[in-house]
């Protein structure tokens, strides 16, 4: 057993060793799928040549990057965007939830809610936004707007396991005496 115990260690690091390069190779890969992706999107934004998709999916890259303020000022310049081109309102509500989290990331609570609202105006059965919304509400510690924000998207949607949760939390801490 002693004569194996450096073939198991050896063994073990080599395996250690692939697993490691492997989820390095990974996330090399994913990284530069990225950044082309970023490239090819400003090449075409910088031409001139960009739809208010191609603004989503960039303010998108820029939210991915926490880069949160350059995300909001292309979110937005693709809110502008949208007036000139026949968009749907889904995809318009898209953007304003986009627009919604770069707030929220900055703290920027109010124009968070502001952006969450129009995004479900445009399309009430969008659930992420409003469990967005409750999300911001709670954290402006206005629970009782966020039970209810949590209870409306469980309208729309029953089975959302995030809206479940946090209406269950916040149900407990008020019926807690």
């Amino acid at each position: 057993m002693k004569e194996q115990l450096p073939l198991i260690y050896i063994s073990f690091l080599l395996i250690l060793l692939a697993g490691t390069a492997i989820f390095l190779f990974q996330q090399i890969f994913r990284t530069r799928r990225l950044e082309n992706q970023f490239s090819k999107l400003q090449k075409i934004l910088k031409a001139g040549e960009g739809t208010s998709k191609d603004y989503y999916e960039l303010g998108s890259l820029y939210l991915k990057k926490k880069l949160y303020v350059q995300a909001a000022q292309i979110l937005q310049k693709g809110l502008k965007l949208t007036n000139k081109e026949e968009v749907e309102p889904e995809n318009i509500a898209l953007i304003y939830n986009a627009l919604g989290f770069s707030y929220l990331s900055r703290e920027q609570y109010d124009l968070a809610i502001r952006n969450y609202k129009e995004a479900i105006k445009l399309y009430p059965g969008y659930a992420i936004a409003n469990n967005n919304l409750a999300n911001v509400y709670e954290k402006k510690s206005m629970d009782a707007k966020a039970l209810e924000t949590y209870r409306e998207t469980l309208k729309y949607d029953p089975e959302n396991k995030v809206a479940k949760r946090r209406a269950e939390s916040l149900q407990k801490r008020f019926t807690t005496p």
